[in-house]
């Protein structure tokens, strides 16, 4: 029987897509470059993904990815830009002001509130997912939060999860369920950590990661149906 459920934030309860290009195209804006168009944006993602799996390899620092993968991105498109950690700073600002929630997340966290704990489990910046979980009212249904910087480990690192299993001591690793939109991530993480993974895949990709799902769902409510069969 699910007791706990461990929720991913982005691309998972909130679309991060979209917050990402809001605020990649504000940010260019602030140093006078208005040409971004969806290409271009689709280009960036895929940069920071790259960046975010080297991340998660151990290949950099999260510093490294914050500020890197606009210096790629920068030099690729022939943007100029005079302050690169100034920019992060401004769109980790936008990150946390501006969100959107994916497929009502907000009320099946309401929905599910009492019955299961619920948590947040993150990789994004502290200034970021905190200001976020507060603007979108994601954070009233929450039993805690665990964010990687302040861990000091990022997922799927098992030194992410040991505070989380400290939290839930008492709860069998088969009552815990983490739900995610990376494999590399959420899910590795999941398997590193011993406890049940449900893969939330929207687009029917392939797991080409090699971890172990449990479950896997094509939309957030189906996490109910999910959570009535263990």
């Amino acid at each position: 029987m699910i007791q706990a459920i461990l929720w991913d934030v982005d691309g998972t309860l909130l679309d991060f897509e979209k917050s990402e290009w809001h605020g990649i195209r504000a940010c260019l804006e602030e140093i006078g470059f208005y040409g971004c168009d969806d290409a271009m944006l689709h280009r960036y993602s895929e940069i920071n993904r790259l960046h975010w799996e080297a991340l998660e390899r151990g290949e950099l620092t999260k510093q490294e990815v914050l500020t890197g993968r606009f210096r790629t991105f920068f030099e690729q498109e022939g943007i100029y830009c005079p302050d690169i950690g100034a920019l992060n700073e401004s769109y980790q600002k936008k990150l946390g002001q501006d969100f959107f929630e994916n497929e009502n997340s907000i009320a099946l966290c309401q929905k599910l509130h009492g019955k299961y704990r619920q948590y947040v489990v993150t990789n994004g910046t502290v200034e970021a997912q905190r200001n976020k979980l507060e603007g979108s009212g994601l954070f009233a249904y929450m039993d805690g939060v665990f964010i990687s910087d302040e861990i000091g480990v990022e997922k799927p690192g098992i030194g992410f999860f040991t505070p989380i299993l400290e939290e839930l001591r008492g709860v069998p690793k088969e009552g815990i369920l983490i739900v995610g939109d990376s494999l590399t991530s959420d899910m590795r993480g999941g398997n590193n950590a011993g406890i049940r993974c449900c893969w939330y895949n929207p687009h029917g990709k392939e797991n080409t990661a090699g971890v172990r799902l449990d479950c896997e769902i094509r939309s957030l409510w189906e996490i109910e149906e999910v959570l009535g069969k263990f």
